[in-house]
């Protein structure tokens, strides 16, 4: 864990640009020293919160037009995907929520329960995370969609995610293996169907199952981005672990990581002439 490695990297392709921006913001495992001094969760549980393999499943984009945003830095220092105000009094000290969710912005707990800060955050010290990696990541975000749409007169914006094959029991019962593909645009409000429809044929066409929005809708960044009627189409794209990880260790299984590579960034040319 080292201060060296940039908050994330933005990756523009050499020839022409096509009117795709992916975004992939919950793969990085590294932390700036301060953060990394208060992070209680255990190791195994930040690669685990993170998304495994999803820089690897989506860098192929850049050689087929697209251009490509990545977060080096953990989900635990600043959560790109959630609101910056999205925070309570166990993660911010004198937040006016007393008990929001526990994976806000700043998240104190991991998804498996485990106390994941070992203190709520002065303010000034959320003001340092969001300083330091929410708001300049946004900001090249936006500004790479800008300069897309005018140039293109319209951009779609692919949120790249992957997900547990399966939700978290409940009941004691082993819950049902999710879709293989699931793509979020907020109940089909965030993209136009053109857009919906060629993510969901390309994916089926290649023998994936496919379920949008179950059961993942699409976070903050996909409801703050998605306007088709302003030209700008977000969809969070989840994929899931099980076609690429060994999920008790969480290794690539390298094969079906190139594989799935290569029909990611094909995807890349359906959404550029996608209406």
């Amino acid at each position: 864990m080292t201060e060296e490695v940039p908050p994330f990297e933005l990756r523009r392709p050499r020839g022409a640009r096509l009117p795709v921006l992916v975004e992939v913001p919950h793969a990085g495992l590294h932390f700036p020293d301060d953060a990394a001094a208060l992070c209680t969760a255990p190791p195994s549980a930040v690669r685990a919160d993170a998304d495994p393999g999803a820089d690897r499943l989506f860098d192929g984009v850049v050689a087929r037009g697209a251009t490509l945003l990545v977060a080096r830095w953990s989900r635990y220092v600043a959560d790109l995907n959630r609101d910056e105000t999205d925070h309570d009094a166990r993660s911010v000290a004198g937040s006016a929520r007393a008990d929001g969710a526990a994976q806000g912005v700043v998240w104190s707990a991991t998804t498996s329960g485990l106390p994941a800060l070992a203190r709520p955050l002065a303010r000034t010290e959320l003001e340092t995370r969001l300083a330091r990696l929410h708001r300049p990541y946004h900001a090249a975000l936006q500004a790479e969609l800008a300069a897309l749409q005018a140039e293109h007169g319209q951009v779609v914006l692919l949120s790249g995610h992957t997900m547990p094959s399966r939700g978290v029991a409940t009941d004691g019962r082993t819950p049902p293996r999710r879709a293989d593909v699931v793509p979020g645009s907020r109940g089909r409000s965030t993209a136009a169907p053109g857009v919906r429809d060629a993510v969901t044929a390309h994916f089926r066409g290649a023998g994936l199952s496919v379920r949008p929005d179950d059961p993942y809708r699409g976070g903050a960044t996909t409801a703050r981005y998605g306007a088709p009627g302003r030209g700008v189409h977000a969809v969070q794209l989840e994929m899931n672990r099980a076609l690429f990880v060994d999920e008790a260790t969480l290794r690539l299984r390298d094969d079906a990581v190139t594989w799935l590579r290569g029909l990611v960034a094909a995807l890349v040319p359906r959404l550029a002439g996608a209406r």
